[in-house]
């Protein structure tokens, strides 16, 4: 298992409001467990840039102390550990919110993946998307918390005119913005090649789920297509912030 992680502020932006990491962990047993981890923060005056950080370190630490019993990975326990650690983070976002002068309205984004044996946990909040390339299909596997998706699953706009929709940036699930979040899981296969890609709308949210995979397919390493995608995000149009994260078997 190999990952990249990069994040860009674009075009426009002042400040990068996208949050990113990854890590890999050996178990005792000589097993492994990646845990990846993507955000896009909101409030404005850096506050979007607090609530992205704190989801993702706060996410990634709290999984890596509760996936882990006896230097092995609870496996029949993963889908609540990865809910309950939405649930802390949402807190210490929230908390934050509603405590601190300067940070009322902040909340971000966050998906997440774990990777463990033959299974691929994949966790969202808000329209920080998650894909699985493989056998040349580039495919979504969450479902964006927003207006326009709603939109597009109820046959309304399509996923082209979603791109310049005027509420394109409306999303209606965050974390840290009430007091208890609602998390999507989905589960992928394994045991067979696979790329995932993490990625914030700095590059979904101007290009089609063809123009992704077409970049996918023009490079080999896991490397250059990160940063072409981010060529793509800013060649599009370069006015958010644009971060991703492949990971590949």
């Amino acid at each position: 298992m190999d990952f990249y992680c990069t994040s860009h502020i674009g075009k426009v932006r002042k400040n990068n409001e996208d949050y990113c990491k990854g890590e890999i962990i050996k178990t005792q047993d000589d097993k492994t467990v990646g845990i990846f981890a993507i955000a896009d923060g909101m409030g404005g005056h850096n506050k979007g840039e607090v609530a992205s950080q704190l989801a993702v370190e706060n996410i990634i630490s709290i999984l890596e102390e509760n996936l882990m019993q006896n230097n092995s990975i609870k496996i029949e326990y993963i889908d609540d550990i990865i809910k309950q650690a939405y649930n802390d983070v949402n807190t210490i976002i929230y908390e934050k919110s509603i405590s601190e002068e300067g940070f009322e309205g902040m909340g971000t984004t966050l998906t997440v993946v774990v990777i463990y044996e033959d299974t691929i946990y994949i966790a969202n909040v808000g329209d920080s998307r998650a894909y699985i390339y493989r056998n040349e299909e580039l495919r979504k596997i969450t479902i964006d918390h927003s207006v326009v998706e709603e939109l597009v699953r109820a046959n309304v706009i399509t996923e082209k005119e979603a791109l310049t929709h005027p509420q394109r940036n409306s999303i209606t699930r965050a974390m840290g913005t009430e007091p208890i979040v609602l998390v999507d899981i989905f589960k992928e296969d394994a045991s067979e090649d696979y790329l995932i890609l993490l990625a914030t709308d700095g590059l979904t949210g101007v290009s089609t789920t063809e123009e992704i995979r077409e970049v996918i397919e023009d490079y080999f390493d896991i490397e250059t297509t990160g940063e072409e995608l981010i060529n793509l995000a800013n060649d599009k149009s370069g006015r958010d912030n644009a971060s991703v994260i492949l990971v590949k078997s």
